[in-house]
């Protein structure tokens, strides 16, 4: 996890300041009740659509979910096995990379990567993997830009989370970095 006051919030209204006061009186009958009334929509949001600035609506994908196991629990492996082979089948639109048995990057144990491009797959494959993920654990995280940022402080975890090994992705961050500032120094 990332310390929340290493970063700073935009007002979760901004762009919605000025409408009608919106009621605290609870729905009293019907399939709503006891919900608040919201106003009435004039358009769905487009967040059904595309992913919320700055999330990636490009070939990087929205978000990544890393499936982890532990690769020497044969059970687990076996049943990690199975559920790639099975995303592979039932969302072949996704991009889904091989299995990695062993800690790769800041990834602590066997894992694989699986990317959603935009909110309807979100919606339907994180969905479908609430349910499917049997003793695994996932990691959802979108692709900001700011890796660091997106791991821990932005990242959501189904089942157990593990510790991540931060420092190896600072590493590869201060890597890329590095190469890019050489790159820029040979135009």
């Amino acid at each position: 996890m990332s310390d929340p006051s290493l970063y700073t919030y935009e007002s979760p209204l901004v762009g919605w300041e000025g409408g009608e006061p919106l009621s605290d009186e609870p729905i009293k009958d019907g399939p709503n009740a006891k919900s608040l009334p919201n106003s009435s929509p004039t358009h769905p949001s487009e967040a059904y659509n595309t992913f919320t600035s700055p999330i990636s609506n490009d070939t990087r994908g929205g978000f990544d979910i890393h499936v982890y196991y532990v690769s020497s629990v044969p059970s687990e492996l076996q049943f990690a096995r199975g559920l790639h082979t099975r995303i592979r089948r039932e969302f072949p639109e996704l991009r889904i990379y091989r299995m990695f048995d062993e800690p790769v990057g800041p990834h602590p144990v066997g894992m694989f990567e699986v990317n959603v491009f935009d909110p309807k797959q979100f919606g339907a494959f994180v969905g479908w993997l609430v349910l499917n993920r049997g003793p695994l654990t996932a990691l959802v995280h979108p692709n900001t830009g700011d890796d660091l940022r997106d791991h821990t402080q932005l990242a959501t975890w189904m089942g157990q989370p593990y510790p991540l090994q931060l420092g190896a992705l600072r590493a590869v961050l201060h890597k890329r970095r590095a190469s890019q500032i050489a790159m820029a120094g040979n135009y």
